[in-house]
């Protein structure tokens, strides 16, 4: 079992959290085997994407967490 994890969530007030899109409850995780790779994937989920405009800013809230199982 992967124990190492990423939660994916939105500001509250966030545009994407309108019902008709994301919802204001979304959100997402992805797991790891090592936290080693938890903590390389959340560098990389964390820099500024090549795609963005220079003024664009992620909105995304990234949390480290952990399965205890």
């Amino acid at each position: 079992m992967k124990r190492y994890g990423i939660r994916v969530r939105l500001p509250e007030g966030d545009t994407l959290t309108a019902a008709h899109l994301l919802g204001p409850d979304w959100e997402g995780t992805r797991w790891y085997a090592t936290a080693e790779a938890r903590d390389r994937a959340l560098e990389d989920m964390s820099r500024q994407l090549p795609n963005y405009r220079q003024t664009d800013v992620p909105t995304q809230l990234l949390e480290k967490i952990e399965r205890t199982e």
